[in-house]
């Protein structure tokens, strides 16, 4: 495992993403798998770990904690508040500082954490983050010493330099993948330029980057790739980065041709670690098979400048104009 820096910390290129780990649109995993997922990502090298409070209502941060007390060794957790819509929350409810703390202190409690290493807003309504309130709010937060660092995750590039421009961020979580290539024009060299981190989501688009589906795939009622394929439930870029699964399939296969072998899966990471500005990707696994998989991209020689220019070419002239959603 390689690292990157994250402030005065090292944290690993491949993160771990555990929104899997809550039993909720991605189907079941059970507890002992999901503490073997952990055991085999951190046994792998690897020691930043992000979740949600929404992930199954605090089922992933839960098994996090339960799996942090059997370790010894430092492990970076990220959490993520402000989509919460259980009993006494929701929009705009959750953007006050009484409600971000207690949806703070809720997650040490899941974590037996006495302090988060990174919270972040989780995608929240854009006119929020231009009013910096939430910011002010996670400030206060770091101050009273329940935060280190702050971040956002954002859906836009947009939003991604609105909260740029906000003093204290630590980073910014992005959609970034080889269906969605655009970003790091609009967005990389700004973070750069302010010393904020890059924490890339979705770099898989869900599996379609992995090679292993076909336009006959079928998945689970409960599985957001079946439920919110069309954006029907949240955001459409969270599931296949808003592209049609089976223009996605198509497309897919004729990136496989352009790549060094069949490890297409590794290789979609690859060509994201390939950019320095990125500081960790996390893609997320419900098997102990693809935790070994993911982090194997750590390990593989970057792509030829030629390799690059041709996924590239491919993108902008067929892929970019099939995205659905807000991005």
């Amino acid at each position: 495992m390689n690292y990157r820096e994250f402030k005065d910390v090292q944290i690993a290129e491949v993160g771990l993403g555990t929104w899997q780990l809550g039993s909720a649109d991605w189907g079941v995993v059970d507890n002992s798998e999901a503490l073997n997922i952990l055991k085999a990502y951190t046994d792998a090298g690897g020691n930043f770990i992000d979740t949600a409070d929404v992930y199954g209502m605090g089922v992933s941060e839960t098994v996090i904690g339960e799996f942090l007390r059997s370790v010894d060794k430092d492990i970076y957790v990220a959490t993520k508040l402000g989509r919460r819509g259980d009993e006494g929350n929701g929009w705009p409810q959750n953007f006050t500082y009484d409600a971000m703390k207690r949806h703070t202190e809720e997650s040490l409690q899941h974590l037996g954490l006495s302090q988060l290493f990174l919270q972040q807003l989780h995608c929240i309504p854009t006119e929020e983050m231009r009013s910096g309130k939430v910011f002010d709010n996670l400030r206060k937060l770091q101050q009273e010493g329940l935060i280190q660092y702050f971040g956002a995750s954002v859906e836009t590039s947009e939003e991604a330099l609105i909260c740029l421009e906000q003093e204290g961020l630590a980073s910014l979580q992005i959609i970034f993948n080889l269906f969605r290539q655009h970003v790091a024009d609009e967005v990389f060299a700004k973070a750069k330029e302010k010393g904020v981190a890059l924490i890339v989501r979705v770099p898989l688009a869900s599996g379609l980057l992995s090679g292993k589906f076909n336009a006959d795939t079928q998945f689970e009622p409960k599985d957001h790739r079946n439920f919110n394929a069309n954006g029907d439930a949240f955001n459409a870029g969270e599931t296949f980065s808003g592209i049609d699964f089976k223009q996605g399939v198509k497309l897919a296969e004729e990136m496989k041709t352009m790549l060094p072998d069949d490890r297409m899966a590794q290789w979609a990471i690859r060509w994201i670690l390939d950019h320095p500005e990125v500081t960790t990707v996390i893609p997320g696994a419900s098997k102990i098979s693809q935790v070994n998989n993911n982090v194997e991209a750590s390990t593989l020689k970057t792509l030829s400048a030629d390799v690059h220019q041709q996924l590239r070419k491919l993108y902008d002239e067929e892929i970019k104009g099939l995205i659905r959603g807000h991005y």
